[in-house]
């Protein structure tokens, strides 16, 4: 007596994992994008604006622009006492973050954004630290 699976039974196996695959796959397919758009609130709520304030403790003003968090430049080159962050600043989409000291709406600070998935500044799927 030969031992191993049968046709019928191992196209029952496919079928199963068919259905069991067309059943989580839907759930999770919308979550990608979920996770992109919480990585880039936790990006301008927290982590990038922690390095613009240890910069703005060190020189006393906001960097004109981010790359400064990385590399020394500016008017306040000699105060720098960074690398404050490691990294160039990219959102979840690969872009760079748009970031203007002092903000049109954060007069007394930044203004800092991502522009989402779409690429296009001042649409719905725009992440931003400030409430429109």
């Amino acid at each position: 007596m030969k031992k191993g699976f049968t046709l019928i039974e191992l196209m029952l196996v496919v079928i199963i994992i068919g259905v069991l695959s067309a059943m989580v796959v839907p759930r999770l397919a919308g979550r990608s994008e979920q996770a992109r758009i919480q990585a880039a609130k936790t990006d301008i709520n927290s982590s990038i604006p922690l390095a613009l304030d240890l910069y703005e403790m060190d020189s006393g003003h906001y960097p004109e622009l981010l790359d400064y968090l990385r590399t020394p430049g500016g008017a306040n080159a000699e105060s720098w006492r960074g690398p404050y962050l490691k990294k160039k600043p990219l959102d979840p989409w690969g872009n760079i973050y748009i970031y203007k000291a002092p903000g049109e709406h954060n007069s007394d600070s930044y203004d800092l954004s991502s522009m989402g998935n779409d690429k296009k500044p001042g649409t719905a799927d725009d992440v931003v630290n400030w409430s429109e």
